[in-house]
């Protein structure tokens, strides 16, 4: 893909759109958290393999020890929030815990800022206000239950995780192309959570075709159309506007969880949507200023 052929903007809310129904796919699985992320990640780097060797096999040679120490990194990072975001899912509704995970606009923001001496127009600040008091009217509004406060905190530690992720990714897609990039980090993250699977004595087999299916689920549509279009999105775009972007994603999730569970949306929630998509519409307009 160019920027001849495809608009970056697109690419990402079409990453976003996939990415919502991870909440989805997670409500429907009986299985622990590790056990689901496991599979969502071994299907993913299964479905890359034939790709990889057939396509990228010399990229993937060359790789150097900075290359695969950093993807090492960032996969270590997404298996904390693939982790931390699906047991915060059994806790608390999928509109709190969406929303909670979307305030890695904050923490991106500010690691862009401090890290990679990136700069935040000041209406882009306004901006990213706007979307995260959206989110936190939101999260606020949901009722809960006597577990939604660890499920809450488990949310803003996904969000600290995939900020984290976003940031790697940024200096990474500038050293490598998405395809390689996106293999050795799933290929990472899974390797961390089939760690944490012993460490913690969960068995990862003998679930039955149901978590087989919701892993490859999980993958095709979250993984492969929702962070792998993260990734390449971030070589065109800012990591703040990647994640102000991906506000959209309670929004959808929790239309999604309304549909399928009956999770209702109260007024304050619709004020808090409509707060987050005013706020990312106000980022994209100070970005496009700001360039």
């Amino acid at each position: 893909m160019s920027r001849l052929t495809a608009d970056p903007r697109l690419i990402l809310f079409l990453g976003v759109l996939g990415a919502s129904f991870s909440s989805i796919f997670v409500r429907w699985s009986a299985a622990p958290s590790l056990v689901t992320a496991t599979g969502r990640l071994g299907w993913t780097v299964l479905l890359l393999l034939s790709s990889v060797l057939r396509s990228h096999w010399t990229e993937l040679r060359s790789a150097t020890r900075r290359d695969l120490l950093m993807c090492a990194l960032s996969g270590a990072c997404l298996a904390l929030h693939f982790s931390t975001w699906f047991e915060s899912l059994k806790w608390t509704s999928i509109a709190s815990s969406t929303v909670l995970v979307s305030t890695e606009v904050i923490f991106s923001a500010l690691g862009f800022a401090l890290f990679l001496h990136g700069r935040i127009p000041r209406l882009g600040a306004v901006a990213i206000a706007v979307a995260f008091a959206g989110s936190v009217v939101l999260a606020l509004s949901d009722a809960g239950g006597s577990g939604a406060l660890a499920g809450d905190l488990l949310a803003v530690l996904a969000a600290v995780a995939v900020a984290a992720y976003t940031l790697i990714g940024q200096v990474q897609r500038a050293r490598q192309s998405t395809t390689v990039y996106t293999f050795l980090t799933y290929s990472a993250c899974l390797t961390v959570l089939l760690a944490l699977d012993i460490a913690t004595g969960t068995p990862v087999l003998g679930w039955g075709f149901r978590e087989v299916g919701v892993g490859l689920l999980l993958a095709v549509f979250c993984t492969l159309l929702g962070h792998s279009l993260f990734s390449w999105s971030l070589k065109w775009l800012s990591p703040a506007y990647v994640s102000a972007a991906k506000l959209c994603e309670p929004v959808f999730a929790s239309i999604l969880g309304l549909l399928l569970f009956g999770e209702g949306i109260g007024p304050f929630q619709g004020i808090g949507a409509i707060a987050v998509l005013a706020g990312v519409l106000l980022y994209t307009k100070a970005e496009e200023n700001h360039t």
